[in-house]
């Protein structure tokens, strides 16, 4: 199993869009998702919905591209902090 599809399928919603959503573009962030763990999108609109949330909350910017950017309150996910997958 690669280092992608294990962040996928063990880490939430918002840590994965806090993370790859500043170097992949939503339809991409959306097919990797669906590749490794769908139950995560099942829910009409969760990505979306997770950007929305990340957007309000600073931890995310609106970006360059297509891609976002760190905003104001953005920190590391736990699991990027205790480098769980490397």
């Amino acid at each position: 199993m690669n280092t992608i599809e294990q962040i996928v399928k063990n880490e939430s919603l918002d840590d994965i869009v806090t993370v790859f959503s500043l170097f992949n573009a939503n339809p991409h962030l959306d097919m990797m998702i669906r590749r490794y763990n769908r139950e995560l999108i099942s829910e009409y609109g969760a990505l979306e919905m997770a950007y929305a949330r990340l957007l309000a909350a600073g931890v995310l910017a609106h970006g360059d591209k297509g891609l976002a950017a760190k905003g104001p309150n953005w920190k590391a996910p736990k699991f990027m902090i205790e480098n769980r997958y490397s």
